[in-house]
């Protein structure tokens, strides 16, 4: 380890590196080049994947949501465009004839009403539903509290309301609890208020109502408007939605094989989707990365080829001189080093700095493409002992053509 703090070392390769410098720059451009990529793009798929975080945040990601359409297909007597309508003895079928494979289940009914709030009004839209929605649908709560087991039996008339209808019609800074709101021209009392997700919403804006209260203001009886249904871990999610469709069919005297009927969306299956895509993106990163890092240090084992046969002579004479084949190797081995630790080194920050830029520029605000776009710190740590240990391997070459130089022949060279 003595050669590493010797002086004459450190000089023979700065001079080494001050009469080549145009091949220098240009060796160590391809390794640079080459870590400079692999963090970009690894903090792009990471931006990406937390904007696809953000988008489905709030969601339970193995969820179903089911609602019926018109028939396609005429079956039992039925004639086709028979409009279908979802009941509650078809939640109590489904939880029974699932119970193993769904974890939560929400009958849901949604209109769209006026609100009205002393002197200050707007439309929005008035949804029943049970607590159970929190659980599928977290919701991020400002003041109070959700609906509860206790509102849905005694069929209270509460509401929970967004973020947005609280500030449209209630004054700044006034506390909305236990305050009261009509809708369709019926007082309830507010109970919370909730900030809208940034990513997907089904409710948009919205006032929530216990579901039994919904039912009975509205008239709906045992009618529902459509489903959310989340599965237990490790259920096959897809399988699941066809049972389920499958299910409701028959309850409903609807053909098999009608693909109109009812339609759904699988939240499971489509975030297995965008999920493969950032692993192969990933995936993508590293061979692109990690081959363009290769050539980059080959470049640079090419360049002290080049090198070595260049210092023929001075190598000659210092092995004249005393110097053990030992120490040959060693002064090759670590000019390819410091050469690979510097390009990895400017490469790093270079990629750091770029992926601030595209924070800056496009992962501010609701709407951001790329969240956060960010590499994990033992992620750099392994890429850049990669490329050091690619770099030792790859001086050996040179350094072992330095070591088989004659003294003698290398004195004849001109």
């Amino acid at each position: 380890m003595k050669f590493l703090f010797d002086s004459d070392t450190w000089q023979e390769i700065y001079g080494s590196i001050r009469k080549n410098k145009l091949r220098t720059f240009i060796t160590i451009l391809g390794v640079w080049w080459g870590i400079f990529l692999l963090v970009a793009l690894l903090g792009a798929a990471r931006g990406m994947e937390n904007g696809f975080n953000k988008l489905f945040g709030n969601f339970a990601t193995n969820s179903v949501f089911v609602w019926t359409q018109s028939t396609d297909t005429p079956f039992k007597g039925f004639q086709k465009g028979r409009r279908l309508r979802l009941k509650l003895s078809d939640i109590e079928i489904l939880k029974q004839e699932f119970s193993s494979e769904i974890k939560l289940l929400a009958p849901r009914n949604q209109t769209n009403n006026l609100i009205i709030k002393d002197f200050k009004s707007g439309n929005f839209n008035v949804s029943g539903d049970y607590p159970v929605l929190d659980k599928i649908q977290k919701k991020n709560l400002l003041y109070g509290r959700f609906i509860n087991e206790n509102d849905i039996l005694s069929e209270a008339k509460v509401c929970v309301i967004a973020e947005d209808i609280y500030k449209q019609l209630f004054d700044k800074n006034v506390n909305p609890i236990g305050e009261y709101i009509k809708i369709n021209s019926i007082n309830y009392k507010v109970v919370g208020v909730y900030q809208p997700s940034n990513g997907i919403s089904f409710d948009g804006d919205a006032a929530y109502i216990p579901f039994t209260t919904f039912q009975k203001v509205y008239n709906r009886a045992n009618k529902i408007d459509w489903m959310m249904i989340t599965a237990n871990d490790g259920v096959d999610i897809k399988q699941m939605e066809q049972d389920i469709l499958l299910t409701l069919k028959n309850l409903h005297k609807v053909h098999p094989e009608d693909s109109r009927a009812f339609g759904s969306v699988n939240l499971g299956v489509e975030i297995g989707k965008v999920t493969g895509f950032l692993t192969g993106m990933q995936f993508l990163t590293w061979f692109v990365g990690i081959a363009t890092l290769i050539a980059g240090v080959f470049a640079i084992g090419n360049i002290l080829l080049i090198t070595v046969k260049e210092r023929t002579k001075e190598i000659g004479i210092r092995r004249a001189i005393g110097a053990t084949p030992k120490e040959i190797r060693q002064q090759v081995i670590l000019e390819s080093v410091f050469l690979t630790t510097i390009a990895g080194m400017l490469g790093i920050f270079f990629g750091a700095v770029v992926l601030y830029v595209i924070d800056t520029l496009f992962g501010q605000g609701e709407d951001a493409a790329l969240v956060n776009p960010t590499v994990n710190i033992p992620i750099i740590l392994i890429a850049f002992t990669i490329l050091i240990v690619l770099g030792t391997l790859i001086g050996m070459i040179p350094a072992y053509m330095a070591t088989i130089i004659k003294p003698i022949e290398a004195l004849r060279e001109e």
